[in-house]
């Protein structure tokens, strides 16, 4: 992967020091029928990136089948406006190892927080089901490195707002602010991120990619929720505080993670310019708020849409979110995948069949 790098990768390892205590637990029938019932569904979804994707399919990186370009960052700005076709299938093709490769350090962050929780969680129930999803966070870094090296052919280092909130999250020694920090804020907004490729993608690798990692995606997100749900009432008033002003400055950080200053500087863009663009474009300012989607209901669940977290969501102008439905949302999640599964086997049956008839 680093001969793929489009920037310079100064140290190709990143460590950060951290303690936490690792907890077993004897008590193996105290169970909550929830996170069991999530444990038989992360021990049944599993799935091979190999033969569940076709990885013959062609890519054009500088398509804009890949994803409308509305969505680009600098979508009719005067630096858009003024480039050819041709530079701007190289923005596409920027644009889009940008963010494949933010999702791809994403998943490796989650990876590695949910083999912290498998340890440190002090529930059993918990820990089966979380050693279900350190198995699914390696199959999606698998999945997003291999559509990288192979397709896309160009890779980005891990964006600085990204990499300032793992690194606070792996850092804490408290269980529960690993679920908050990437259960709930990374993937929450991963969750959305995905989402947009899924659904206005018509790149078909890049659309079946996303829309399996997003069912996945919708059981991780539900396990912090249910975990999170069931802790959060026995806390303090001051402990409440310290997660809720995680929340906050979590999400600050990540309404600046999608700015994609990275590609501009690298391009040679004039910086200033675009970037007071996508801050305040209409498009980009709706696609920030719709990143929020799936965060906003999953912390009013879990009881932390406090007096000063409403303010933050007001100030991002997310708040409307509040209501809805985040189960649904995970719902339709699945239902899409199993549509898009369902589809596959019927494509692939008929191959079959139609072998055996000559």
């Amino acid at each position: 992967m680093t001969t793929y790098y489009e920037l310079p990768v100064n140290d190709p390892l990143w460590a950060i020091p951290g303690t936490f205590d690792t907890r077993f637990n004897w008590e193996y029938d105290d169970q909550r029928a929830q996170l069991v019932t999530l444990y038989g569904k992360g021990k049944s979804k599993q799935w091979d990136s190999e033969k569940r994707l076709d990885w013959s399919i062609q890519v054009d990186p500088g398509s804009p089948e890949n994803g409308p370009d509305y969505y680009i960052p600098i979508f009719g700005s005067p630096t858009w406006e003024k480039l050819s076709e041709k530079n701007r299938a190289e923005v596409r093709h920027h644009v889009g190892s940008w963010l494949n490769s933010q999702f791809l350090h994403g998943e490796q962050g989650a990876l590695i927080c949910t083999a912290k929780i498998v340890q440190a969680v002090p529930d059993i129930d918990s820990k089966f089901y979380a050693a279900t999803q350190v198995m699914d966070e390696a199959r999606h870094v698998e999945t997003y490195a291999r559509y990288l090296r192979e397709k896309i052919e160009m890779a980005y280092p891990i964006n600085k707002y990204l990499k300032v909130l793992l690194d606070q999250v792996l850092q804490d020694s408290r269980w529960d602010f690993t679920y908050l920090g990437m259960q709930i804020m990374i993937e929450g907004l991963a969750l959305a991120a995905f989402g947009m490729i899924r659904d206005y993608s018509t790149e078909p690798l890049a659309k079946a990619i996303n829309t399996y990692v997003m069912q996945d995606e919708a059981r991780h997100v539900a396990f912090g929720r249910l975990a999170l749900r069931d802790y959060y009432p026995q806390l303090t008033d001051a402990e409440r505080a310290e997660r809720e002003d995680f929340i906050v400055e979590a999400s600050f950080l990540m309404y600046g993670r999608f700015l994609a200053e990275e590609v501009w500087r690298h391009l040679d863009f004039d910086l200033d310019e675009v970037l007071e663009y996508t801050r305040n474009s209409e498009m980009m300012l709706a696609f920030r708020k719709m990143l929020f989607s799936r965060i906003v209901p999953i912390v009013r669940d879990i009881g932390l849409l406090g007096p000063r977290v409403t303010k933050a969501f007001e100030e991002l102008g997310v708040i409307e979110f509040k209501d809805f439905d985040a189960e649904e949302l995970s719902r339709a999640d699945e239902e899409i995948a199993e549509e898009m599964d369902l589809r596959r086997r019927e494509i692939e049956d008929m191959v079959r069949l139609g072998s055996e008839e000559s």
